[in-house]
């Protein structure tokens, strides 16, 4: 099937899957392969749309975020020269809405790890305790069920590399499971009330809470903090903040909790509802263009 994209709807599936919010995508040729909510497909862009299998065309609208009017978006959080250097070079990335189960023991996995071992990790972990199906001539591992880790030894868990998250994964999929945690009742509450609600799993702080309400959730105004972000607002917007917040924060490793929150909030306010599409354009720039 293929779905016509015209100029107004900028898109980029490349940068899309390539700019660090999604960890479970690989690319064979010209076609990209995932695998959400257990369904395998495989997609590709071609001149003027894209191309798809084994999903329909309401999936690949909402999953790759296809509704967000991205022209306003530019619109709103295009207020400096950097912001604006950004869009230019990563113009139609997008932020998908990944399923939040996954999303979330994602993210939890990611602290203080480089893209590729958080690959490796979610790859262990649904090849161990996820359900395979076949398509296309390849193997696919669905994300484990809450119930499928939650059930699971801690031995289990540690061989798919987590170190010390394995504790976090464990006791988050315990509760998510014997609670029967709605996920997409977030949907329907503000930022704060999300973030307050995912503070509740273990291994959930400020950054992970920011993004899966942003990347899983459609709250589009979250701002997560990492190490490339913060380098990008020390570079280009320091000077919206006192000389001795940017000295301090400039020698730390790690920002305290009070840190981070100063600079979300500047990432909230500068930007406004919109601030989670300037936070992966700034993110991606700063890692790819640095």
């Amino acid at each position: 099937m293929i779905l016509s994209l015209d100029e107004s709807c900028p898109f980029s599936l490349d940068i899309s899957l390539c700019c660090g919010q999604a960890f479970r995508w690989n690319k064979r040729g010209e076609w990209w392969y995932g695998i959400v909510r257990g369904k395998p497909f495989k997609i590709r862009q071609v001149e003027g749309g894209l191309e798809f299998e084994n999903v329909d065309l309401d999936f690949v609208k909402a999953y790759f975020g296809l509704n967000d009017d991205l022209p306003k978006i530019f619109s709103l959080i295009c207020r400096d020269k950097h912001i604006k250097s950004a869009i230019k070079a990563l113009n139609g990335l997008r932020i998908l809405r990944q399923e939040p189960w996954e999303c979330l023991i994602s993210y939890i996995c990611a602290t203080y790890k480089n893209i590729s071992a958080i690959k490796q990790m979610l790859q262990s972990l649904s090849k161990k305790f996820g359900v395979n199906s076949a398509f296309d001539g390849y193997d696919f591992y669905a994300f484990p069920t809450p119930e499928r880790l939650a059930c699971a030894n801690i031995s289990q868990v540690k061989e798919c590399g987590l170190g010390y998250r394995t504790e976090y994964v464990l006791e988050t999929a315990k509760t998510v499971h014997e609670r029967e945690f709605d996920f997409e009742r977030l949907r329907r509450m503000p930022l704060e009330g999300v973030k307050k609600e995912l503070f509740g799993f273990k291994g959930v702080g400020l950054k992970v809470a920011d993004c899966v309400a942003l990347f899983s959730l459609g709250k589009l105004g979250a701002f997560p903090v990492d190490i490339w972000v913060r380098r990008a607002i020390l570079k280009h917007y320091s000077d919206c903040f006192p000389k001795e917040f940017v000295e301090k924060i400039s020698k730390r490793n790690q920002l305290t909790n009070a840190d981070y929150e100063k600079l979300n909030s500047f990432g909230r306010e500068y930007f406004g509802d919109y601030a989670g599409y300037a936070q992966e354009y700034l993110y991606h720039f700063e890692r790819v263009w640095s």
